[in-house]
């Protein structure tokens, strides 16, 4: 596609819609997002730069923050390397997500309880102060995504424990924050969960992954659409590992295995939120399909060529 049919293309997407990457720091997409080379460290923020030219994209997910905090000097240079009114989409640290540590997690703690899981008062000061002290203009959701938690058997937290502890943690947080949530047991997907999202005005995250359903799936589920904004993560395939992917799809320049009923859910989820009003952050990963940046294209032009027809 051309720089001039991407403009085009881009000028045609619904300003509610804001489509972005699941990170950004990837060379193999010269030629596609970057115009040079790339490589060692310190390029985080001027590939953030040259990434945030990109036509059609408005958002990006900052997935680093995941593994730790950003330091403020490290926000302050994304900052400074962003236009107005270009929000990002932040995991937040995983100290405040994790239930139980894992060996691929954490060697040194794994089996260890976390006793900072849904630790408001942490995630306040680490996480949110910073934000809003030195990335309050580029702020957009926090995606808490808790990873496969056990939940059966000894020591693990039942449905009903998970949508407490949530309805905890959202209360002791300011009203009306960016809060997401991302899941990784699908036996948590219950009108339950839901209904304390939509109380305290956090998105669910539809999310494809290895072991969840589809977002068509998710977005079939009676009220499942829970806050102000829609988000989705397209990150995976259902049933594939993420490291098969990792190994299948580098260095992610182009599509190497298409997901069309991927990608009609995400027009489908698209559709949903332009009907309700809503703002909608739609993330692909490179391990859904190869490429994101080729992942978004294919899906902005779907919804385009869709509007035409209908």
């Amino acid at each position: 596609m051309t720089p001039d049919e991407l403009e085009r293309l881009a000028r045609a997407i619904p300003p509610l819609i804001r489509f972005g990457t699941s990170s950004w720091t990837y060379p193999g997409w010269k030629g596609l997002v970057y115009h040079r080379d790339y490589g060692g460290k310190g390029t985080a923020a001027p590939m953030l730069a040259e990434y945030s030219r990109f036509p059609l994209f408005r958002t990006v997910g900052i997935d680093s923050s995941f593994y730790g905090p950003p330091t403020d000097a490290v926000l302050d240079s994304y900052a400074a390397s962003l236009p107005p009114d270009f929000p990002c989409v932040s995991k937040v640290w995983q100290e405040i997500t994790v239930h139980t540590w894992a060996k691929v997690q954490n060697k040194a703690r794994a089996g260890e309880v976390n006793p900072h899981f849904l630790d408001a008062a942490l995630f306040l000061e680490s996480v949110y102060t910073p934000y809003l002290a030195h990335f309050a203009d580029h702020t957009g959701p926090f995606v808490f995504e808790f990873q496969q938690i056990q939940s059966q058997g000894r020591g693990g937290v039942l449905t009903s424990e998970f949508v407490e502890r949530l309805d905890r943690f959202f209360g002791e947080l300011p009203a009306g924050g960016p809060w997401a949530v991302e899941i990784r047991n699908p036996e948590y997907l219950t009108p339950a969960y839901f209904a304390v999202l939509r109380e305290h005005g956090v998105a669910h995250v539809f999310n494809s992954w290895t072991r969840m359903p589809s977002i068509g799936e998710q977005l079939a589920l009676a009220d499942s659409v829970t806050g102000p904004f829609v988000i989705c993560r397209a990150l995976l395939r259902p049933g594939r590992l993420y490291a098969d992917a990792v190994e299948a799809f580098s260095p992610y320049d182009r599509i190497r295995d298409p997901q069309p009923a991927l990608r009609a859910d995400l027009v489908s989820l698209i559709r949903t939120a332009l009907a309700l009003r809503l703002p909608a952050y739609v993330i692909a990963n490179n391990r859904a399909e190869g490429s994101a940046p080729l992942t978004i294209i294919a899906v902005a032009r779907m919804l385009i060529d869709q509007a035409d027809s209908g």
